[in-house]
């Protein structure tokens, strides 16, 4: 089982995002019947069954094995992948990315820098799945708390300074064996409800208005990536 499945196929994020389709997603974390699942939902096994062979359909759920109860032969499924993230490539033309020049100091801008990390690298991942090949990637994740809009805008100032002494450093334009990375950076106000030490976070509330701890912060670097991993 993966551990994260980026879905790129429209269809097959349409089956996940159905509300009691995503339910059996994360009931099926562990092998279960259609059976089990109907008594856990309280759905008849029959809807159930026809839920599933969506997902299965999709390639969102697999056969983990079969038992024998009753006189009658029951297939156990589990999920494909211990979580589900929906690529931006599933709305095919209307799915955005970051735009040349766009306003560094914009949410819209930080949603669609995070956005093409999902639609490139979860590409690349599927691809290096199929070929058994490990991905080379690095995630760095942290949380800080400001004492002021003063220091966190000095904060923005010095990351800024250091990522970019880091990129002159290391870039080598006409390295004939080099490899082009994309690198992004993002400060943002963490939700309310949310704790950010928790490794899986509650869903926070919907704000009753809108927040401005403080502009977020990113900075990019442009790369492209090789033929056999291409989405």
């Amino acid at each position: 089982m993966q551990d994260i499945d980026v879905i790129a196929d429209p269809a097959s994020a349409a089956a996940a995002l159905d509300p009691v389709r995503a339910r059996l997603l994360a009931e099926l974390r562990e092998p279960a019947s259609a059976s089990a699942l109907a008594g856990r939902l309280g759905v008849p096994r029959q809807r159930v069954n026809y839920h599933l062979r969506l997902l299965e359909k999709h390639g969102l759920v697999e056969v983990a094995g079969t038992r024998v109860w009753g006189g009658l032969t029951e297939r156990q499924l589990v999920a494909s992948a211990a979580g589900y993230v929906v690529s931006p490539e599933a709305l095919g033309a209307a799915a955005g990315g970051p735009r040349p020049g766009g306003d560094r100091l914009s949410a819209a801008y930080v949603v669609a820098l995070a956005a093409r990390v999902v639609a490139e690298v979860g590409g690349m991942a599927r691809n290096a799945v199929r070929g058994r090949k490990r991905l080379p990637v690095y995630g760095l994740d942290a949380a800080v708390r400001f004492r002021s809009p003063a220091d966190r805008a000095a904060f923005a100032e010095e990351l800024t300074a250091a990522v970019g002494g880091l990129v002159s450093k290391y870039h080598d334009e006409s390295a004939p064996d080099g490899r082009w990375q994309r690198l992004m950076v993002a400060v943002h106000p963490v939700p309310k409800g949310v704790d950010p030490g928790a490794p899986e976070p509650p869903a926070p509330e919907a704000p009753a208005g809108p927040e401005a701890p403080g502009p977020p912060v990113a900075a990019d670097a442009s790369g492209t990536p090789t033929d056999e991993e291409r989405p």
